[in-house]
Formats: structure tokens, sequence, C-alpha cells
């Protein structure tokens, strides 16, 4: 390498410049890298890895061939590899998910949730709702072919929330106002479940809870004589209750006074057939065998000896005996 000034003929005097070596094997280079690059962009292209975390699974969708669409069979946790231009994966959790639509602004979306039907009569209810469910693994395909949809953010509060409101105001259109407030509550709960689980059961979703959050808000006018009615159904069957305790009671007594009397009776009948019975067995040979017995048995106590000192009754006297020979 050498440095050269430029000449007169130059036109003057200009900055000097540098020859630089020429190096044959940097053409070379340079391609390598160059396809390298190429064929690593390729591969990226063709070819990529992914990985199915636990409680997930994967669909694998085919966009090219005849067999276009979901695959039937659903990729299971670990490594998959696949070609991004024929084939897309499209991975769903299968945990439980929880979702909750109020109006507290709090809890959920950072808007007003809550879901809004009509009764019987035609009143107007509103209710804070939560609801579990899971997607089952072996459906998650038939899930996809569904709802078309890759993200379950969109089809719980797009698709799901739906189907809820729609069975809640199907189920609510047979229930009176009163009903749903209060002791038909769960009834009613339990079977706005069982409408959203036939709906979403053949594509693999699995209602675990479906319940209100808090009490149904209605008119305050509805809320007020409903309570009241149920409040005077409580007196009344306090009332009742107590009636019947008393009444109890005072049958437990009379029984117990009718067993006393009955028991005397009882004992009385049985002492006069007991007289009855000893007076029917005294004839005069038992009463001569016992005045016999009786006799042996003071015999049997004497030990021989008389008396030697006798009074006279109310004389005053004592009368010595005579000594036995």
């Amino acid at each position: 390498m050498g440095v050269f000034n430029r000449g007169p003929r130059d036109g003057g005097d200009r900055p000097p410049f540098v020859m630089r070596p020429n190096i044959p094997g940097l053409r070379g280079i340079v391609i390598g890298v160059a396809v390298l690059v190429g064929l690593i962009i390729l591969f990226s292209l063709l070819v990529r890895v992914t990985r199915i975390e636990a409680g997930h699974v994967g669909v694998e969708i085919n966009l090219a061939g005849k067999q276009r669409g979901a695959s039937e069979i659903p990729v299971r946790t670990g490594w998959v590899v696949y070609s991004p231009l024929t084939t897309q994966i499209i991975e769903f959790p299968t945990y439980v998910q929880t979702v909750k639509w109020t109006r507290n602004t709090d809890e959920g979306h950072p808007i007003n949730e809550e879901m809004g039907f009509n009764s019987k009569e035609g009143m107007e209810i509103f209710v804070d709702v939560s609801l579990s469910y899971a997607i089952e693994p072996t459906k998650a395909p038939d899930f996809y072919v569904k709802y078309r949809v890759g993200d379950l953010e969109m089809f719980t509060h797009g698709i799901l929330r739906d189907i809820v409101r729609n069975s809640l105001n199907e189920v609510a259109s047979t229930y009176v106002v009163e009903d749903i407030y209060g002791e038909g509550k769960a009834e009613f709960l339990h079977k706005v479940q069982g409408m959203i689980e036939q709906k979403v059961a053949p594509v693999g979703v699995s209602v675990q809870q479906f319940g209100f959050i808090g009490a149904p808000r209605v008119p305050t006018v509805i809320a007020t004589a409903i309570t009241a009615k149920a409040q005077a159904i409580q007196q009344a069957e306090r009332a009742r209750n107590e009636l019947a305790t008393t009444q109890a009671e005072a049958a437990k007594k009379i029984a117990e006074a009718e067993g006393d009397a009955k028991s005397l009776v009882t004992r009385a009948q049985g002492e006069a057939d007991a007289n009855r019975i000893r007076q029917n067995s005294l004839t005069p040979q038992l009463l001569e065998l016992r005045r016999i017995e009786n006799n042996r048995a003071l015999i049997d106590k004497w030990n021989g000896a008389l008396p030697t000192v006798q009074s006279g009754q109310g004389s005053g006297m004592i009368l010595q005996l005579p000594k036995p020979e």
C-alpha cells in the first residue's frame, strides 16, 4: 500500500489517496454470508417450531391440500414443528376459565357489564353474573370449527356472553319476579345453567359453575313488597310452630295424666283381683292348716323353759308359779 500525491498536471495540490490491495477471498465470504442469511430466512418461512405449554392444547389448521381445515386430532403438550406456509397452530388453554359480568368497574372490564332480562310479568331485572367453564382437550378442533376464534377472550366476552344473556331471558320468561328474587332463585339458576350447557357442550365447552353475584336488582317498590311478604310468611310460620309446640306440650301432659290414671286403675284392679283370689281360697281346711303350721313354728322355736313369774291383768299382783319337779 502506497501514498500518492497528485502532480502539477492535476491542477494543484489535492489530498493524497490510499490505494487498497485486492483481497481475492473477500467476495466469496460476502457471498457465503448472504447465502446463509437467505437460507435462514427461507427456513424461517418454511419451518417453525413452537411449544404447547402444560394446561393447553393445540389445534392444527391445514391451509393447503385436500384436507384443508382443522385437524380432527388435537396437538398435545410439547414441541411442535410445522410449516407456516401450509399449517397454522392455534393454542387453547384447557384449564378452568372464570368470568364475571358486573356493574362494578373494578371486576372484569372497567365498564358496566351487568346483565338484564325480563320476568314473566315483563318486569326488568338486572344481575351480576359469575361463570366458570373449560374446554375439553379432545373437542378443541370442534370448538374452533364452530366458533372460528383463536382467542378465548373474544369467545368469552362475545359469543359466550350472548349465550348466557339469551338463556337468562328464555328461562326468565316462565318465572315471576317473586320466584327469581326469592325462594325459586336456586331452581331458576339451575335451569339457566342447564340451557347454557345444552348450547355449548356439543363443541367441548364444559360449564363448571354459574350463579348470581349478590341479589338480583329490581325496582325498590317491588323489592320492598317482596321483603314484606316474606317477613309475613315467616311470622305466620313462626306462629304456627309456636301453636304446634303448645298443642304438643298440652297433649303430652294429657297423655301423662291419662297414663297415671290408668296406672292407678290398673294397680287398684290388680289389688282387688288379688284380694278376691285370696278370699276365695280361704277354706276351713286352709285356715286349720295355717293354724297348725303356726303352732308348729312356735313349738320349734320353744326352748322348753316355762315362765316363772306371771302378773295378773289389772290386779297389780305377782303370782309365784310352782317350779316343776
